[in-house]
């Protein structure tokens, strides 16, 4: 289990960003649907933008290419060309979520690029982010970034890296080797709690602990604190794309 006593304290963290004129003016969603959860994401090199959309009862992907539109949905956890909606409901969410998309295309670059260096600062405690925009209307956005668990570096033998593994609740496999600095050998595994989110684990028998110079309960520890900071608590680019997505599509939670 993670260590509470080495958990970083939350914070509050205010973003400064130009959003265009907000909120605007999307249709109405069919009712029963509830608010839903916003995500994007800009490639800068392929010049995709990517929109997510998740309710409780599905989600729905948007990719955005210079000569393209790709739509896809989601449920339970899978991808599939299918809605999980009636399509009279499909063809009301799509109409929301492409009005919306439309809004967010211009600003979507430098949302994303003004969240990754706001994200910085919050890395580095500092609770404001800001640039100069010049005289442009400014949305003030404020996030709760949850606090990281403090970890040493690897004190045991060899090198250790990991990757994702399939099944269910986002399993990852920590990977360890004596020698080289690609490591191949999964000594461990992590994965989060559907019931309370947290991390957990198991050590893969036959692990020699003696060689990899860390007790079983050390590296499952370990793995528990990379698991929980980098696939549990929210990023704070993240957040503040969630929350400016907000404020554009003006949701208040």
């Amino acid at each position: 289990m993670t260590d509470d006593s080495l958990r970083l304290p939350d914070t509050v963290f205010r973003a400064v960003l130009d959003l265009g004129v907000v909120p605007v003016a999307l249709p109405e969603l069919p009712a029963g649907l509830g608010t839903p959860l916003l995500h994007a994401d800009w490639e800068e090199d392929e010049k995709i933008a990517y929109l997510y959309v998740s309710f409780d009862s599905g989600d729905i992907h948007m990719e955005i290419m210079e000569t393209a539109l790709d739509i896809h949905f989601g449920a339970d956890g899978e991808c599939s060309e299918e809605a999980p909606w009636s399509e009279e409901v499909t063809e009301a969410i799509i109409r929301w979520a492409t009005t919306l998309m439309s809004a967010v295309l211009p600003v979507l670059p430098q949302l994303v690029e003004d969240a990754e260096e706001a994200a910085a600062w919050s890395d580095e405690g500092l609770p404001l982010y800001s640039r100069d925009y010049g005289p442009v209307p400014l949305e003030m956005l404020e996030v709760h970034v949850e606090g990281k668990q403090m970890m040493l570096p690897w004190l045991g033998s060899g090198h250790v890296d990991h990757r994702h593994a399939d099944g269910a609740n986002h399993p990852i496999e920590l990977v360890w080797d004596p020698e080289h600095e690609e490591p191949h050998i999964v000594i461990a595994r992590s994965w989060s709690d559907p019931k309370s989110g947290e991390p957990r684990s198991r050590a893969v028998p036959g692990t020699d602990w003696d060689a990899v110079g860390l007790t079983r309960t050390e590296v499952l520890a370990w793995t528990e604190g990379l698991y929980l900071n980098g696939h549990v608590i929210v990023d704070a680019a993240e957040l503040i794309i969630a929350a400016a997505l907000d404020r554009i599509a003006g949701i208040t939670r």
